[in-house]
């Protein structure tokens, strides 16, 4: 305390110093002398003398003998800030001769050393806090259409959810339905292939594949055995003595050089080689093409040959005009003749009479066609109800759209901010982007990624920040990420936008999804 601001006062004044002065509301009730007049500690450790309280001298290990003193260490006092709101402030910075802003009413400081301002500030808070509260009523009532979206897209939802159901029920028995009869129709299709196949067409093709074969094969061994015997003969040739006179062994020499196109072995003068091709058949395969070609004939799809064989078989030849009935009626009938035709055939084919011979292959092609296109449908719908179950179980989840749905209604709602040089977009639960005004590249500052984090779901607290991360990576930084503080107000908008860090933005804006209502309208602060 400063010893001359207390010279200054009569000592009446410091002995008549209110014993609950700097007490907060919940605790004056504790401040109250015992019959023998003494008082005891809050954290119970000593009794003392009731005149020891506020008495400027701390005598409590908690400090709580002197509430409205600076004589204790790590305390605090109450200014009471009548006409305004009471606050709370360290006791150091009580009588220390300046006058807190925080204690409009002067009670931290001596009487007649501050001037009270309590009732000039208070009717500014008032006045404030009313602004306050009919931006929260507005803000409110929109806010509660909000939440009436939600319970109609519950609603809806659960509509979806339902006839998706009755949906899938009918779907799972027509992909049932046509599976059956796309098996029964892959099973007459291959009793109608095996009738097929007992053909002379495919048995002959049957048989020369086997030929073929079979060629191939001693084809292969004659092969080999030449290989030998050349060996043999190159040998016996290159290896000879001329001057040996054995006509027999000559003679084979001379008959395998003949044969093979070599020169006279030995010999001082070498007669050209005759290169005189034997003249081939035309279309006859030589012997690279036998190489190459018989790989493939052999491994030809038979099946598939006798398929496309009835297939040309069966097509019909270019119409000729001599069957053309229309060219020989007049042009006024032949509309009639066309729809009596085509009426005659519609019937004839449901009677299952003149309907030619069947394809049961492409019958069986359109039947399992059809069921996949019932599986593909079925898919889809179970798709849609998964998404709309998980769209419901959203709805009013504290994690996403909030308790009462309150956010749902702003799902994928763009706010933009021109900065002049750059346009700021933020699609509420989408993504976040930053566009050039003057031609250029937009750029991602990231995607929604959650709320705050450092509040619980469900508190007021937790709605109030989102976070867009993953953006697009800045040149020599980090990826661009944002983070969006809200706050109540009648519209959907952005107000400021700051770069805080590299590529790290703090976007500000207001929402009515955040007014919650007031608990009691008819109640008013009692200041």
């Amino acid at each position: 305390m400063i010893p001359w601001l207390l010279l200054a006062l009569p000592l009446p004044a410091l002995a008549a110093l209110d014993k609950a002065h700097g007490v907060p509301p919940s605790l004056q009730d504790k401040y109250v002398a015992t019959s023998s007049r003494t008082w005891n500690c809050l954290d119970g450790s000593r009794e003392i003398a009731w005149s020891a309280v506020n008495d400027d001298y701390c005598d409590c290990a908690d400090g709580s003998d002197e509430p409205g003193t600076s004589a204790c260490p790590d305390t605090t006092f109450y200014c009471k800030n009548e006409g305004h709101i009471g606050t709370t402030i360290p006791s150091s910075r009580v009588n220390d001769g300046l006058c807190e802003p925080e204690c409009c009413d002067g009670s931290d400081e001596a009487p007649g050393v501050c001037p009270s301002s309590c009732r000039e500030l208070g009717e500014v808070h008032r006045k404030k806090l009313e602004a306050e509260r009919k931006l929260r009523r507005t803000g409110s009532k929109i806010r509660a259409t909000y939440i009436a979206f939600a319970h109609k897209e519950k609603k809806r939802l659960e509509e979806l959810v339902a006839d998706s159901e009755r949906e899938i029920t009918s779907r799972e028995q027509e992909v049932e339905k046509l599976r059956d009869l796309a098996e029964r129709a892959e099973s007459l299709s291959a009793a109608e292939l095996e009738r097929k196949k007992q053909s002379p067409l495919y048995q002959s093709l049957l048989t020369h594949h086997t030929a073929l074969k079979s060629l191939r094969k001693e084809h292969k061994k004659h092969l080999e055995k030449e290989r030998a015997l050349g060996e043999i003969l190159d040998s016996l040739r290159t290896g000879y003595n001329p001057n040996y006179q054995d006509m027999a062994v000559l003679e084979s020499v001379r008959g395998w050089e003949s044969l093979a196109g070599l020169p006279h072995i030995n010999d001082e003068v070498h007669a050209e080689t005759s290169n005189v091709e034997e003249e081939e058949e035309e279309g006859i395969w030589n012997a690279d093409q036998i190489e190459k070609e018989l790989d493939r004939l052999l491994n030809a799809d038979h099946v598939s040959l006798l398929l496309e064989h009835d297939k040309i078989v069966g097509h019909p030849s270019s119409h000729s005009i001599l069957f053309d009935v229309t060219a020989y009626l007049p042009d006024s009938l032949i509309p009639t003749y066309i729809t009596c035709r085509d009426s005659v055939l519609s019937w004839l084919h449901v009677l299952g009479i003149g309907a030619g011979v069947s394809d049961t292959s492409a019958e069986s092609n359109r039947a399992r066609q059809a069921f996949s296109d019932a599986e593909h449908s079925l898919k889809l719908a179970i798709e849609e109800q998964r998404t709309a179950r998980e769209d419901l179980s959203d709805l009013f989840s504290p994690e996403a759209f909030g308790p009462e749905g309150e956010w749902k209604k702003l799902d994928g709602l763009c706010l933009e901010k021109n900065t002049g040089d750059y346009t700021y977009e933020v699609c509420l639960f989408e993504e976040a982007r930053q566009k050039p005004n003057k031609g250029g590249t937009t750029f991602s500052l990231g995607k929604f990624t959650s709320w705050n984090q450092l509040a619980k779901p469900g508190e007021l607290e937790y709605y109030t920040k989102q976070r867009y991360t993953q953006g697009t990576k800045c040149w020599n930084g980090p990826q661009r990420s944002v983070e969006l503080v809200l706050s109540c107000g009648t519209e959907n908008a952005l107000l400021t936008v700051a770069e805080l860090e590299k590529c790290e933005y703090q976007l500000t804006g207001t929402t009515p999804a955040l007014c919650r209502p007031l608990e009691d309208e008819s109640r008013k602060d009692e200041l």
